[in-house]
């Protein structure tokens, strides 16, 4: 028999900060390397080292290029990990967009903090560098999908078709005779942008995302919806301002703006991206024409109807341009990006409406604002909420509880645990109780730090 240690060192009983090693006789094996957000007792955790020898990680796999899949990979190798960092092609180019987006970010705002003096660190440091992002991107190799790559003698992986955003997979690995399924995060079936998600055969240890496993998505429509605001917005000569992730949910509204406006359902009002990220995401769309359903006809004629910007300059020739318009801006979550510029100008103004787009994890201003925060902090400052505040759910890029259990409805086999991942408690208890229900199957919730040993 031989013993195989799993180390849940993230997304465990939170949704953020994914990250799990595998202890095996002959790799270790960590899957995803991401940073915790929203609450501050989660984001503390970021800062300090994790309780593992980092340097006896033999190599990392990614599902997929999200922040809080990837952004802790530049801390791993700061703290000693020598080893390969492998995913698919458009994960791997995701990933270095958001390294470094999310690098530039934590020095400007260490540098923000430092001059304003609103940071309780002396001096407030970045919690990674734009050259420690540049060193970690030196480790990447790519791996092209549904090839099995056999790691060592007993050991071997797949990346597998799923959905959520560019690039994404879910991860089967064959640990001495016995399949180990890591689902990453499950896209939609029906998804504008991305084909339905492949599903696993066989798992005898399954873990799998709960981010929505207490839910079911709205059935409203998102069309109408933005029919509505746009109008609504072009009456009250205000702004529309939609906070969004630069990856995926950033392109799936530009092609349904566009396609509204060519539908003649909305007038031509201005719309304008400002997402420096999102802007680099669109080239990963491009150069990846096999990831997702978008024709290139009609990706060349969305980008061509909206206002890209390009430097903060513009950013401000936008805020001040009094004409109603729509302003797509990172980030989804409120939690930095450029859309803090325009929320610190704009969110005090009645005729201002937010629209946010997706999952708000606790301790996020997004969340704040869905649950009716009457002031927002921004840099040290309290703004008062006068804006509208409203809320499409229906655009998340998360499978709801259906979704997740059709996406194990293929598992021929009675899997020997279940571990449910990557959810807040709430989802993570409804999820259980439903899987059991319908399966019948073993299902654990694991604590944040916990290790489970399994005999193979």
């Amino acid at each position: 028999m031989k013993t195989i240690k799993i180390h849940f060192l993230g997304a465990a009983g939170t949704v953020t900060g994914s990250k799990y090693l595998l202890e095996t006789p002959e790799q270790n094996i960590m899957i995803d390397c991401g940073m915790f957000q929203g609450l501050k007792e989660l984001r503390e955790i970021n800062w300090k080292p994790l309780p593992i020898d980092v340097s006896k990680i033999d190599v990392v796999l990614l599902t997929h290029g999200h922040l809080d899949h990837t952004g802790y990979l530049p801390r791993l190798v700061k703290e000693g990990y020598r080893g390969k960092i492998i995913g698919t092609p458009p994960t791997l180019a995701i990933t270095r967009i958001i390294l470094m987006d999310s690098a530039k970010i934590h020095e400007e705002e260490a540098e923000k903090a430092n001059d304003e003096g609103y940071s309780k660190h002396k001096p407030a440091a970045p919690f990674y560098s734009v050259q420690e992002a540049e060193v970690t991107l030196g480790f990447f190799q790519s791996q092209e999908r549904d090839e099995w790559v056999q790691l060592s003698e007993n050991i071997k992986y797949r990346f597998r078709y799923n959905g959520h955003i560019i690039g994404a997979t879910f991860i089967e690995l064959e640990i001495f005779g016995k399949a180990f399924v890591f689902s990453g995060d499950i896209g939609r079936e029906h998804d504008l942008l991305l084909s339905p998600p492949e599903k696993p055969a066989w798992a005898d240890y399954l873990f799998i995302e709960c981010t929505y496993g207490n839910k079911l998505h709205p059935t409203e429509s998102v069309t109408d919806k933005l029919v509505e605001l746009v109008e609504k917005t072009i009456h009250n000569r205000g702004n529309l301002i939609i906070p969004s992730f630069a990856v995926e949910r950033l392109q799936t509204l530009m092609f349904l703006l566009w396609k509204l406006y060519k539908e003649n359902r909305i007038p031509n009002i201005p719309i304008f991206i400002d997402s420096p990220m999102g802007n680099n995401v669109l080239s990963v769309f491009q150069n990846f024409p096999d990831w997702h359903k978008l024709p290139m006809k009609d990706f060349n004629a969305m980008n061509n109807r909206m206002n890209i910007i390009t430097s903060y300059k513009q950013t401000w020739e936008t805020i001040d341009n009094p004409q109603p318009k729509v302003i797509i801006a990172g980030s989804g979550m409120v939690t930095g990006g450029r859309v803090l510029t325009y929320l610190k100008q704009m969110i005090d103004k009645t005729n201002t409406t937010v629209l946010l787009v997706g999952y708000q994890a606790e301790g996020t201003r997004g969340r704040q604002m869905l649950e009716g925060a009457h002031e927002l902090k921004f840099f040290g400052k309290y703004y008062p909420v006068k804006a509208q505040i409203d809320h499409i759910e229906t655009l998340s890029a998360h499978a709801d509880q259906q979704g997740l259990l059709n996406w194990t409805n293929e598992i021929k086999n009675i899997p020997e645990e279940v571990f449910l991942i990557h959810g807040e408690p709430t989802a993570q208890d409804a999820l259980r109780v439903k899987m059991k229900d319908t399966y019948g199957w073993n299902v654990s919730i694991p604590k944040l730090f916990s290790v489970k040993e399994i005999l193979v």
